[in-house]
Order: C-alpha cells, then structure tokens, then sequence
C-alpha cells in the first residue's frame, strides 16, 4: 500500500480496512491517515471517525500556526453529524455537508454530535508541491 513505489491503476479500500491512530488530545477519535494508506504524493488527505458523541473529528487550529503550513482545507461529513467550527461560528453539519476553509489563517475545527460521525479531510497548498507534515510520514500503525 503506502511503502509501495509502484503504480497501479487504481486501489480500493473499505474506511474499516485503514489502520487507526489515536492521538492523546483525541482518545476516542479514530484518525485513519488516508494518505499514507495509498501513498498519496499530491494532497493531504485524512478521516476521523468519533466513536461517542462530543469527540472531537478535529481540534481547532489554522493551517499557518499549528501546521506551519499554508493549506487551504476541504472537509465533508460523510456519515453522522457533526459541528463545523470557524472563527468562532458554530455550523450545523449533518451528513453530506461539506466545508471548505480557502485561508490557512483561518481557525477550524469540528465536533461530532454522534457516535459514528465521520469526516473526510483534504488539503494542500495552493501553486505549491505537495510535502507532507512530518507528523505525517511516520510509519502506518499495525
């Protein structure tokens, strides 16, 4: 998968079949490292999935301060529900919603509201190669 050089045509995988990371700011969150996963070199790309409700998909942060990237971010409610956080803003985010942050200055976050939320990430530079956050190529979890 993700240490594989070669290219094929196309890989599947199924949300459950991606290895889970726990971070200690979000125990009960599951992170998938989408990216690593298929060994995307163009985009960051993750999902977290709450596993109660209240967990936190992903804290509040900016793309310039906390990353020390310039990303503007896409994300997208893929089952559940969830609230959207920007700038302070609460946004009501049921399945299907999608939220895109353009300003890397801008604060982001979201909470689920049920167990089961799930949210897909994306995000690069705009006119930049892509490099991944170094918290971002550390080995896949077993």
């Amino acid at each position: 998968m993700a240490d594989d050089t070669r290219r094929t045509a196309y890989t599947t995988a199924h949300i459950d079949d991606l290895p889970v990371e726990i971070d200690d700011e979000r125990p009960t969150t599951e992170w998938k490292p989408v990216r690593r996963f298929f060994g995307i070199g163009s985009f960051g790309t993750n999902l977290a999935r709450a596993t109660q409700p209240g967990d936190v998909l992903t804290y509040d942060h900016t793309e310039v301060v906390a990353a020390g990237t310039r990303h503007e971010e896409l994300f997208l409610i893929v089952s559940g529900h969830a609230t959207y956080r920007v700038d302070g803003k609460e946004i009501d985010a049921p399945a299907g919603t999608f939220l895109y942050v353009p300003d890397p200055a801008t604060v982001r976050g979201a909470v689920a509201r049920e167990a089961g939320t799930t949210m897909l990430i994306v995000g690069a530079e705009p006119g930049a190669v892509f490099t991944p956050s170094e918290w971002d190529t550390e080995p896949l979890p077993s």
